[in-house]
């Protein structure tokens, strides 16, 4: 695809915004006014070159270090353009009531106070949600504790444990120490099973390899299981499935296992023997909700996920990248479906357009019968940029 379009879409939208916000800073202070249009200039040359060099690792470190900066640019841009258009909302709002007052024979009054001192406020504000949001993307995940209340779940099964995983996207700018950080904290709360959600990452198996080998030192009671997101596909999902088979990971395309989970005895008095229910969990996962269109065997299919599971079965967990797969699990008996994708929005204010493409943007929901949880990512994707969404691992029991 012709990188053009984006490029003169990109113009229009840097020149509009120095257009609004450039005279009224000139007039507070010329420097002021030369700053930001040093940095759309640059915002403009470093965004695309973000694009383009996004999945190469291996460019050295002038080609890094513009990937860090236009990707860093870009989630500066996106607050200052957004903040911009509500700069501009509220002028016009002051405008019309500054009109009807001077109708009304209340007398004028200028706008100018203020069209200046909005104008500084909006990179202020840009600058300090950017530096925020980096904070909170580069930092570890925190860890978010969900209690499922299954219905008819059998005694062995209370407590069992799930830690989720989702949507680090590997790649540009994270890497083994990042992901390691992670696998520390995973490993930390003792779950029962590890469920990773997909969009682990961005960039080909022989770039990123030696970035995900941490995934193979996952530790919990039944193992780790993986299903794919949209950007393994875009990444070579084939390679990276052979590859998480061979860090131990279990790969899970419109398949199940089943799990044989030893529910703990607590409480027992003294000379009491210790006996264990074992009580049985299906674990299956769907390819990614987009896979045909880059696989056509790869297509989504919870109903195939789950055939041939054993009919006692009192536990049926489905793994899902995009939350929509909801609709047709719901049809196909789970209990409870594990999903990401959505980042939560990843920064503000994104979060208030994702449920115009998912039925779900975060946390716990439910659909029929089905419980759905939403991961809202435990990485990042493109800015290193997290404002108002927290990244999570989530422990689910």
């Amino acid at each position: 695809m012709s990188l053009t379009p984006i490029v003169l879409l990109l113009m229009l939208l840097h020149g509009w915004v120095g257009w609004r916000l450039a005279p009224s800073l000139a007039a507070w202070s010329p420097p002021a006014a030369v700053l930001l249009w040093i940095f759309l200039a640059a915002s403009l040359v470093l965004m695309p070159l973000a694009f383009t060099g996004r999945r190469r690792r291996t460019g050295g470190a002038l080609a890094t270090g513009a990937t860090w900066a236009g990707l860093i640019g870009m989630g500066l841009f996106s607050t200052l353009f957004v903040l911009t258009l509500l700069r501009d909302a509220m002028l016009v709002a002051a405008l019309l009531a500054t009109l009807a007052a001077g109708l009304a024979g209340a007398g004028w009054v200028s706008l100018e106070p203020g069209m200046i001192a909005s104008a500084v406020a909006v990179p202020v504000l840009a600058l300090l949600a950017t530096a925020w949001g980096f904070w909170n993307a580069r930092r570890t995940a925190s860890v978010v504790r969900v209690d499922v209340p299954i219905a008819g779940l059998p005694e062995a099964l209370h407590g069992f444990s799930v830690a989720q995983i989702s949507d680090i996207h590997v790649g540009p700018t994270i890497g083994h120490g990042y992901l390691q950080r992670i696998v520390d904290r995973v490993n930390a709360l003792g779950a029962d099973m590890v469920a990773i959600t997909g969009d682990l990452v961005d960039g080909q198996v022989d770039e990123l390899r030696a970035h995900v080998a941490p995934l193979a030192r996952l530790v919990s009671t039944h193992g780790s299981f993986f299903v794919t997101g949209n950007h393994e596909y875009y990444s070579g999902a084939h390679a990276w499935i052979s590859e998480l088979r061979a860090l131990g990971v279990q790969v899970l395309l419109n398949e199940h296992r089943v799990l044989h989970h030893e529910g703990a005895a607590e409480n027992l008095p003294d000379g009491v023997a210790l006996h264990r229910d074992t009580e049985m969990v299906v674990v299956a996962g769907v390819a990614d909700f987009s896979a045909h269109h880059f696989d056509a065997s790869h297509r989504s299919d919870p109903h195939a996920a789950i055939r041939g599971a054993p009919a006692g079965v009192r536990l049926r967990l489905l793994l899902a990248h995009q939350p929509r797969s909801a609709l047709a699990a719901t049809g196909a008996g789970f209990d409870l479906q594990l999903s990401g994708h959505t980042h939560g929005g990843q920064f503000w204010p994104w979060m208030y357009f994702v449920r115009y493409q998912q039925p779900f943007t975060a946390g716990l929901r439910k659909l029929g019968d089905l419980w759905v949880y939403t991961n809202s990512g435990t990485g990042y994707w493109g800015p290193p940029k997290r404002f108002g969404v927290a990244s999570e691992i989530t422990h689910l029991r």
